[in-house]
């Protein structure tokens, strides 16, 4: 007898038509899973945080042209041992890949960018340029 491990789920269709279904889509228009953003600002700097679980640094770019700044990824798929082929139950750990494209409102020193990443998260710090920056003018009393 031959059987097929499927899990079902209370939308009445098994996630194998619905893996299918992913599948195609991510064949047309490629992987689309984008990390979460948490942008801030102060008077300095603007804060990027990127959550990127499960992501090496050396899978993710970083460029910054033009007032935007470009995060991208791209994580080819782990193969199972050629010479020992296994037989697939369920595959849905696939190759990805993100973009994603922030416009700055101002001018940033590009030489001064710092990005580091910890435990999945992506932290990148993007000084202001200084003619960007607010300046405090005092006012003088004759």
């Amino acid at each position: 007898m031959n059987r097929m491990i499927i899990r079902t789920n209370p939308f009445g269709f098994t996630y194998p038509d619905f893996v299918s279904m992913r599948q195609l889509v991510n064949d047309t228009i490629g992987q689309t899973d984008l990390p979460a953003l948490n942008v801030t600002e102060d008077d300095n700097a603007y804060t990027v945080q990127a959550a990127l679980p499960g992501w090496k640094p050396e899978e993710v770019n970083i460029t910054l042209e033009d007032g935007v700044v470009t995060l991208a990824g791209e994580a080819k798929e782990e193969t199972a041992n050629e010479d020992k082929p296994a037989k697939t139950h369920i595959h849905e750990i696939q190759q990805r890949s993100f973009a994603r494209r922030l416009h700055l409102p101002m001018d940033v020193e590009a030489d001064k960018v710092d990005a580091h990443f910890e435990n999945g998260m992506l932290m990148l710090t993007l000084p202001k340029a200084e003619v960007v920056k607010p300046k405090q003018i005092k006012i003088n009393v004759k």
